[in-house]
């Protein structure tokens, strides 16, 4: 049976992530959702008419928030805590002139908290990730949904063999611009590293860009050698990604607890290791404690001490990590299976027409 297209009849325009379409947000959300439910949508041009348009945050919200009532129901996919930095941050202060100069924005829009704003109260719908997110989206809309990442194309591989060779293999997954936030655990990784032969492996971009994604070009091996002297880059690949992953014994989510901007990530990325099996120790961001107690675990570290307990615990123990990777897999297929995702969108755009 054909999957149904709750959004037949209508012109859908879609401001993507990436031109390309081949972003993370791009792949696992709305153009991932329309394509399984046959909803036909071409790249959002501004100067063309639309019954619906998606925009992402990645868009030109300079454009999309001017975009006239009346020519179309706008839904806005804001994934980030963008609206948690204070607006003391100096990188937030200058986010929405560094966005105009590099072209990213067509019109200027010096303050971007107050442009992320403009751009909810324009929408129909908000999108976004977390509770907290949420909370403050509805400030200026009221029509704001949760929805997570679908990993349907990525979590290929599942683990099954628990135990650990001669060397421990931790291993880290996601966009290379985020492999600054391993940094966090520069002196867990030397402690647990004194005691137990581990290496660190790296599933991410060779290259990385630090500012606007254009900018201060890195290489990640250079990075990775400030952390650690055993490490391994596997270039991420989408067919081969979950299968390096399961080859791997723990994985690790560090971030800044003290930046509200990564202490706003959602549990995407844990919940990409639990489709897999695969037992992972995390920073006790809001959105991951909720994910770890829900699950019945208790992985979700607060400070190096619990880092360097909770890692140590875990390479020690294979019994300890199969029963995370089974419990986390357990919870993320009840409660985000691929058509619970979905039905989400169905939901979403079921309050708009």
């Amino acid at each position: 049976m054909a999957a149904r297209n709750p959004l037949a009849g209508l012109r859908v325009g879609y401001a993507p992530y990436s031109p390309g379409l081949d972003k993370p947000g791009d792949r696992r959300r709305f153009a991932y959702y329309a394509r399984s439910r046959n909803i036909p949508f071409e790249i959002a041009d501004p100067a063309r008419s639309y019954d619906l348009v998606v925009v992402t945050e990645n868009a030109d919200i300079s454009v999309w928030s001017r975009y006239g009532e009346g020519k179309a129901r706008i839904v806005y996919d804001l994934i980030d805590s963008y609206l948690a930095i204070p607006r003391s941050n100096l990188k937030g202060r200058l986010r929405g002139l560094a966005k105009f100069v590099s072209r990213q924005n067509r019109y200027p829009r010096l303050d971007h908290w107050r442009a992320i704003e403009n751009m909810c109260r324009r929408a129909d719908a908000v999108v976004c990730t977390t509770e907290e997110q949420q909370r403050d989206i509805s400030k200026f809309c009221a029509n704001v949904h949760m929805i997570l990442d679908i990993h349907t194309t990525v979590a290929r591989a599942v683990k099954n063999d628990y135990a650990a060779g001669p060397v421990f293999k931790l291993v880290w997954e996601g966009l290379a611009s985020n492999v600054e936030s391993l940094y966090v655990l520069r002196e867990v990784l030397q402690a647990v590293g004194a005691k137990h032969p581990t290496s660190l492996n790296l599933v991410t971009d060779p290259e990385y860009f630090r500012y606007l994604r254009r900018y201060g070009r890195r290489r990640t091996a250079d990075f990775a050698r400030k952390l650690c002297k055993d490490f391994a880059l596997h270039e991420w690949n989408e067919r081969s990604c979950s299968h390096i992953i399961c080859g791997c014994d723990l994985a690790v989510i560090p971030l800044d607890l003290d930046d509200p901007f990564a202490a706003g990530k959602p549990e995407n990325k844990l919940l990409l290791f639990w489709r897999m099996g695969m037992p992972a120790v995390v920073s006790a961001t809001p959105a991951y404690a909720r994910a770890m107690q829900s699950a019945g675990l208790g992985m979700a570290c607060r400070s190096s001490d619990d880092w360097q307990r909770v890692l140590e615990r875990y390479i020690v123990d294979a019994g300890a990590r199969e029963d995370a990777g089974r419990r986390g897999k357990h919870y993320a297929d009840s409660s985000f299976s691929e058509e619970q995702l979905l039905s989400r969108w169905d939901v979403l755009f079921a309050s708009l027409f």
